[in-house]
């Protein structure tokens, strides 16, 4: 299984040298999961995913690290929502990864397999280990965190929203003159993390940096109308989440978000 994630807290600084950014975020595993199967096979085969590229290069990186031949056949049964800011593709990508890696008559030790899934993607290293996590650099410096479980996920994916890219999300975000003050934010971001006991708490976290480029912002204070302690845009979005201390509280508020939404009622995972 490989299961989805949201972000926490994402607080995004300006854009480096290599043409990425610097963030600090907070990831955290949802029990949204896509279903991976793989087998040994004539040669490197991926079905029920057409559009997939990144378990194919994935794999086939794999086996070029490892000096074998890309023999296996990989089904991929999504169910999480493509583009909408909530890893699904990263999460394949690591799935296979590990699956993979397990089957080889020499496996990759944990630094080379981090690494090599730090080439795919900057959210797929955090999807080769449970638990929440710290991420920073590009995403790819990777902290266990301790965070209260004991919560509900009301997920929600705007209809009416344009998906637009990760990357010209973040073009947005720069137009926007996002970026200043970038070692002060993640301070507090730090700081508040560090008093995270109860799931309340959350609530203190500084909000997605990349909300108002998204353009699915405005989803995020129905979900507090309705009665989240924190919502907000996940990642790139657009999926945006509200979190809720009960089932039935967060039930009743996927219940209010319409037919223009598509809604889930989620437990987090580790």
């Amino acid at each position: 299984m490989a299961a989805a994630k949201i972000n926490l807290a994402l607080v995004v600084g300006p854009r480096r040298q290599d043409g990425l950014h610097e963030v600090a975020t907070v990831l955290q595993r949802i029990d949204l999961c896509d279903r991976i199967t793989l087998e040994a096979g004539e040669g490197l085969v991926i079905s029920g995913f057409p559009e997939d590229t990144i378990v194919a290069s994935a794999l086939a990186r794999l086996a070029t690290e490892a000096g074998v031949e890309p023999a296996w056949e990989v089904r991929i049964q999504k169910e999480i929502p493509v583009a909408s800011g909530l890893g699904g593709g990263s999460a394949d990508a690591a799935a296979a990864l590990v699956v993979a890696n397990a089957s080889l008559p020499r496996p990759l030790g944990r630094e080379r397999l981090h690494a090599l899934a730090a080439e795919l993607g900057a959210d797929v290293p955090f999807f080769l280990d449970p638990g929440p996590k710290l991420a920073e650099g590009a995403g790819e410096r990777l902290a266990p965190l301790e965070l209260p479980q004991d919560f509900w996920v009301v997920l929600a994916l705007p209809t009416e929203v344009e998906k637009r890219s990760t990357s010209q999300v973040y073009a947005r975000f720069d137009e926007l003159g996002g970026g200043p003050g970038f070692d002060r934010r993640k301070a507090d971001l730090l700081g508040r993390l560090s008093d995270v006991r109860r799931p309340a708490a959350l609530a203190a976290l500084p909000p997605n940096d990349l909300a108002e480029a998204s353009g699915a912002g405005a989803l995020v204070g129905d979900l507090l109308e309705a009665g989240a302690f924190r919502a907000d845009v996940s990642g790139a979005g657009p999926a945006v989440y509200g979190l809720f201390s009960a089932r039935s509280a967060a039930r009743s508020a996927a219940r209010k978000l319409g037919s223009r939404r598509r809604a889930w009622v989620l437990a987090p995972v580790w």
